[in-house]
């Protein structure tokens, strides 16, 4: 990839992950003739939750893009990515605060005492926040071993995020299931992908060892 591209292909990409809040934006003031239909709050809430999922997943995507292409670039977008999914978990937040329970604490944490499924993304939103603070490349530094640990917490995040939705809907659970199996199939990858790197640096460790031996004797 050449540097043109390099350079032109972040702010596309942000530009891009910006249009579903822009969307919202315009139907909730009626620009350009863009309706959130009878029930705008529902609608911001139900798009602003999915597209959390959605750009978790794409998020995750980026590592094993990297492994098959051999390319390094699918890493640029990644942290990128990732505040996306913490923007719009918090853009999903602060319409349910604001705008369904108009502002009142105390509402919301009866919400979150009595419903299930609303203290499952509150969870999950907690969990994004370090994340999305230690996104950077000095935090990783600093944080050295230790970040790479921190930030395996987002597997936790898409699984409860999977499950606040799949309660959510209760009955019809077609669309929280296909995103349990992308985001199943992305942990299999990983952890396939991991053992796999495991066996073949014991291989050579063992390969290594017999020349050793053979070469000394």
């Amino acid at each position: 990839m050449s540097w043109q591209v390099r350079w032109a292909a972040k702010p596309l990409v942000f530009a891009a992950c910006l249009v579903p809040a822009l969307y919202l934006a315009a139907g909730a003031f009626g620009i350009a003739g863009v309706s959130l239909g009878t029930d705008p709050v529902k609608d911001i809430l139900h798009t602003t939750g999915l597209w959390t999922l959605k750009f978790l997943a794409a998020t995750l995507l980026m590592t094993p893009l990297k492994t098959l292409t051999g390319s390094l670039e699918w890493l640029r977008f990644r942290r990128m990515l990732g505040l996306f999914v913490f923007f719009y978990a918090l853009l999903h937040f602060s319409t349910y605060l604001f705008l369904d329970q108009d502002g009142k604490l105390g509402a919301v944490w009866q919400d979150i005492v009595k419903r299930p499924y609303i203290t499952l993304g509150m969870l999950g939103l907690l969990l994004l926040a370090p994340l999305a603070a230690t996104s950077t490349s000095k935090a990783q530094r600093r944080l050295g071993r230790r970040w790479a640990m921190l930030h395996r917490l987002v597997y936790v995040v898409a699984g409860l995020g999977v499950w606040h939705y799949w309660w959510l809907v209760k009955k019809d659970v077609r669309a929280p299931l296909a995103y349990a199996a992308v985001f199943a199939a992305l942990l299999g990858y990983r952890w396939g992908h991991h053992l796999w790197r495991r066996r073949r640096a014991r291989s050579v460790s063992l390969s290594v060892g017999r020349f050793a031996t053979s070469d000394g004797a």
